[in-house]
């Protein structure tokens, strides 16, 4: 397995373990690995009226994960986010962009409202 096949894997696995951290705290998956001609959003998940549009990052350790999300990334999403609000928000909704971020051995750590465009 070359290192980009392993950054991958390790992504997908991040995902999955932040989905299931999700779930356990009452959110609904709605989507994974969404793909738009703006950007990709990781998860999207509902809990009531309130929709997130989840950017997930793992690092290898807690300390590099202060650098694994900027400005750019997350404008990203949130452009993502924007051009996918229709299919997944209602009029009563409200939306956010959130960050979870995974190292090992670390406890996970959920950044709510992550993006103020």
């Amino acid at each position: 397995m070359n290192k980009r096949q392993a950054a991958e894997r390790r992504g997908r696995i991040a995902e999955t373990g932040a989905a299931w951290w999700l779930r356990l705290r009452g959110w609904q998956i709605l989507d994974r690995r969404v793909r738009t001609p703006v950007g990709e959003v990781d998860l999207i998940a509902r809990k009531g009226t309130l929709i997130a549009f989840v950017e997930v990052k793992s690092r290898a350790t807690d300390a590099e994960l202060d650098y694994a999300i900027d400005a750019r990334r997350l404008a990203r999403v949130a452009a993502a986010a924007e051009y996918l609000s229709h299919k997944y928000a209602g009029p009563q909704d409200d939306i956010r962009i959130d960050v979870i971020l995974i190292a090992p051995g670390r406890r996970l750590r959920h950044i709510e409202n992550a993006w103020i465009g």
